[in-house]
């Protein structure tokens, strides 16, 4: 059981500038029972600004997997783990059924975007995203890019609840969960900001090859430390990640230009065009050659 302060001064909703939609619950039993919609569904979406009074308890959970996104100032989160802050950048993840209790802090009301998911796959979404109840709070690689779909999800719901305008919310909120499960950054700490920017580095210097001791030292983490970091923000190692770049490279530059092979290698990093080639098979299952003769787009 979590303690539920008691705040009699708080509010659900009733925020100037605010902006909300919610399906009337018969509506979502009916779309629960169509496909695409029983995969993922949004049932509620709001936009409170500067919302210093907000605040809400569930001591029972919701009904649906809840996703807040802070914009801006700053504001808390109670789950039977503890007591987790948020602020601008980060987001919340709250599981259906779970009790808990949200508020913005008075002296710097937080501005959010929210949405209520239910569906088949919002579990797996989640879990995607890493958003577990012991650490429901996450940041967001790129927060306008997220609200902007939000937005999207906000004015279809707002233009009607036909089946177009719920198919194309959820498939909004597909896209916004997977940007936040793709710029996945744990903030139990300040060392994962330390692996982003060794991943930034090696994004900006595609044709550069970095050791793993050197990425370390980049980062002040011992090699297994960092490596462990890495494999977690990018499911990879710290080197297959390099070559994956580096392949990523090569096929735009051989899509779009008529360099042979061993030029386009050499571009990304490759001094052996033989070496890249099988680099290259093993990645995408055919050869450099191969893969420009074959028919894109």
């Amino acid at each position: 059981m979590i303690e539920m302060r008691q705040e009699p001064a708080r509010r659900r909703e009733g925020f100037p500038g605010q902006r909300m939609r919610v399906l009337p619950r018969p509506l979502v039993a009916q779309a629960l029972r169509t496909r695409p919609l029983s995969q993922l569904l949004v049932t509620d979406v709001g936009y409170f600004p500067r919302a210093s009074t907000h605040g809400r308890t569930r001591p029972n959970g919701a009904a649906q997997h809840i996703v807040i996104v802070c914009a801006a100032g700053r504001g808390s989160c109670t789950l039977p783990s503890g007591v987790h802050q948020v602020r601008a950048g980060q987001a919340i993840a709250i599981p259906a059924g779970l009790a808990h209790q949200y508020e913005s802090e008075a002296n710097d009301p937080w501005t959010i975007w929210w949405m209520h998911l239910v569906g088949q796959q919002v579990p797996d979404l989640l879990a995607a995203i890493g958003a577990t109840p012991e650490q429901p709070v996450f940041g967001v690689g790129d927060p306008a890019r997220v609200i902007s779909l939000l937005d999207t999800i906000l004015r279809r719901m707002e233009r009607d609840e036909t089946t177009g305008s719920l198919l194309a919310s959820a498939g909004a909120a597909w896209h916004a969960m997977s940007l936040l499960a793709a710029d996945r950054r744990t903030i139990r700490n300040e060392q994962p900001d330390a692996v982003e920017a060794t991943i930034e580095h090696l994004r900006a210097n595609v044709s550069t090859r970095m050791s793993l001791p050197d990425l370390a030292g980049m980062a002040g983490l011992s090699v297994s430390h960092y490596s462990a970091l890495f494999r977690r923000a990018t499911g990879y190692g710290a080197l297959e990640y390099q070559t994956r770049l580096r392949m990523g490279a090569a096929r735009e530059l051989l899509d779009t230009t008529e360099r042979p092979v061993a030029s386009v290698a050499a571009e990304v990093g490759f001094s052996d065009a033989l070496y890249f080639s099988r680099q290259f098979r093993r990645i995408h299952g055919m050869s450099p050659t191969e893969y420009r003769s074959h028919d894109k787009g």
